[in-house]
Formats: structure tokens, C-alpha cells, sequence
């Protein structure tokens, strides 16, 4: 019979450095096509010194840090408040609900990012790594 608080205990770790790794993964391309216009896009790459530049550099190097797990509490925490911001910005007053205003990936990103000031990169991050060896 499988112990599923053993399973647990030994997976949780693991997994949660499965889900930052895929969330930087996925965010970083939010702030390249704001930056470099790259994955391809129709529009310009945005003036860095601008709050959209802003934003995208806080996705592409936040996003960065993310994946690798590097200081993954306070930037976290930095990316958290973007994406409240960006909710506010650019979605909220369109619509009351998520799905109309397109604000959905800004909500979830928002709470990902909030957890994982809570509870940190995982067993497979930089943090953990550099941890040890102080």
C-alpha cells in the first residue's frame, strides 16, 4: 500500500519547484515580446524607459529569476504586485469578471507569484542551492 503522506512529504519539494520552473517558463515570453518584440508580434518592442518597459523588464529578468529559482521570495513578491497592478490597469475596468475582461492570466499569475513568496523555489532552485552552501 502506497504511504501518501510519505509520498507526499518526498514530492511536494519537488513539485513545487516543477510549477515555478514552468511558471518562469511561461512568463518570461510576456516581458520578450514587450522588450524584443520576440516570440513574433505585430506590434513594436515598447521604449524601456516607459511603464510598459518597466513591466516587461520585470517579466523577462523576474521571470528569469523564477525559473532558475534565484531570490524567488522577494521577486515573487515584485511580480505579485505587477500583475495586481496590470489587473487594476488594464483589465478591471472593462468587465466585473476575469473572463470577460481578459484579466484571467494577470489573476493567476498574481496568486502563483504570492505563493511562492510563501513557500520559496522548491527543492530544485538556486535559493536551496546557495543555502547550503553558506
Amino acid at each position: 500500500m502506497v504511504d501518501v503522506k510519505s509520498l507526499s512529504s518526498r514530492w511536494s519539494p519537488r513539485l513545487l519547484s516543477v510549477m515555478r520552473i514552468v511558471t518562469g517558463f511561461l512568463f518570461i515570453p510576456h516581458g520578450s515580446q514587450k522588450l524584443f518584440s520576440f516570440p513574433d508580434t505585430s506590434k513594436a518592442a515598447v521604449e524601456w524607459f516607459s511603464l510598459m518597459g518597466l513591466a516587461g523588464a520585470l517579466e523577462f529578468f523576474g521571470g528569469l529569476f523564477i525559473l532558475f529559482g534565484m531570490f524567488t521570495r522577494p521577486v515573487a513578491f515584485l511580480l505579485s504586485g505587477q500583475m495586481a497592478f496590470a489587473y487594476f490597469m488594464a483589465h478591471a475596468s472593462k468587465d466585473f469578471w476575469p473572463i470577460l475582461n481578459r484579466g484571467e492570466l494577470a489573476v493567476f499569475y498574481c496568486f502563483v507569484f504570492l505563493y511562492l513568496v510563501a513557500a520559496g523555489g522548491g527543492a530544485w532552485s538556486l535559493d536551496r542551492l546557495f543555502k547550503r552552501h553558506a
